[in-house]
């Protein structure tokens, strides 16, 4: 059997990038939906020149015009959407514009898998989320509900945390990516586990998955074993390979907390979120379970980045 066609949306974003140039590296005729609202954003139209240099096929389409978003879906046998779910004010939904998509490959009716815009936490388990950051799991939980009625095939991919907003600045809720120089936060005992994922290993494994028939209609979570690490022992990893010891300042889980009422509506969905992750342990604190699957048990050809050596880029 072939491999399937694919087409990216979103794909000059964070992830999209990435998962483009997965698609390809992995053989998959790509193809990557070039938006006209890109106006002069001449980085983005130099990606998708890029893209396109490597052998992507670029499409346009729109989310304000309907019958392009259907003849894009019409080309491929699969669809991801990387769309970015920032929410920087209390009206920011673009999430839900995927609700378009769901209606185009429905309407198109050859769509074999949907990966909607997920790769953070899994957004079923964050029903009881701290508001306003539970406003981007409640949007995802609508387009997973759309995409559900709509008997659409679909695979869910909980990524964690992004090596790149998250490892470098050992997971420092501060306007910087790099190591801090002499003292780190650390939320409240900095045991609790987390996984960190390099972005290009996502990449990698959600390509992998859409071909795959153990990843139907599952959700796939990103949780290979030696990169569930807890907050402290990232520090000490860095503090290892740099030879500096870092002051250690702990933030009670109140603490935190506090700092939102001092923060704009991007600041106090971030606060949110780093609450669950650090403090309840949202991303390992159950088991994979029925109609769920792990990607590192499902790939172990997959060579995925342990934290050690995403830090030594630091040095």
């Amino acid at each position: 059997m072939g491999k399937s066609k694919v087409l990216v949306v979103g794909g000059t974003g964070h992830m999209g990038r990435r998962i483009v140039t997965a698609s390809l590296a992995q053989g998959h005729i790509t193809y990557v939906l070039q938006r006209p609202e890109i106006g002069l954003a001449i980085d983005k139209l130099e990606m998708l020149l890029s893209f396109k240099k490597q052998g992507a096929r670029l499409i346009e389409g729109s989310f304000s015009d309907y019958g392009s978003l259907v003849e894009a879906v019409k080309k491929v046998d699969v669809v991801i959407s990387a769309m970015s779910g920032e929410h920087n004010h209390p009206d920011s939904h673009n999430l839900l514009l995927q609700l378009k998509l769901v209606e185009a490959i429905k309407e198109a009716g050859n769509v074999k898998r949907f990966l909607p815009s997920e790769f953070g936490m899994d957004a079923a388990r964050m029903g009881n989320a701290i508001i306003p950051g539970r406003a981007i799991f409640d949007d995802k939980m609508i387009v997973r509900k759309a995409i559900e009625e709509a008997k659409i095939p679909f695979t869910y991919i909980s990524a964690n945390c992004f090596a790149g907003y998250f490892v470098g600045n050992l997971s420092q809720l501060i306007d910087s990516l790099v190591p801090p120089k002499q003292k780190v936060f650390l939320y409240g005992d900095g045991n609790t586990k987390v996984v960190y994922m390099d972005e290009d290993d996502i990449a990698a494994y959600t390509i992998k998955t859409i071909d795959d028939p153990r990843a139907l209609n599952k959700t796939v979570f990103l949780r290979p074993p030696e990169n569930i690490l807890s907050q402290r022992q990232l520090v000490e990893i860095w503090e290892k390979l740099s030879g500096e010891k870092l002051e250690k300042v702990h933030l009670s889980g109140e603490e935190f907390l506090a700092s939102m009422k001092d923060m704009d509506f991007a600041g106090q969905v971030h606060v949110a979120h780093f609450y669950h992750i650090f403090y309840e342990g949202c991303l390992t604190n159950f088991e994979i379970g029925e109609g769920q699957e792990e990607a590192s048990e499902l790939y172990p050809e997959v060579n995925y980045t342990r934290m050690d050596d995403y830090l030594k880029r630091f040095l």
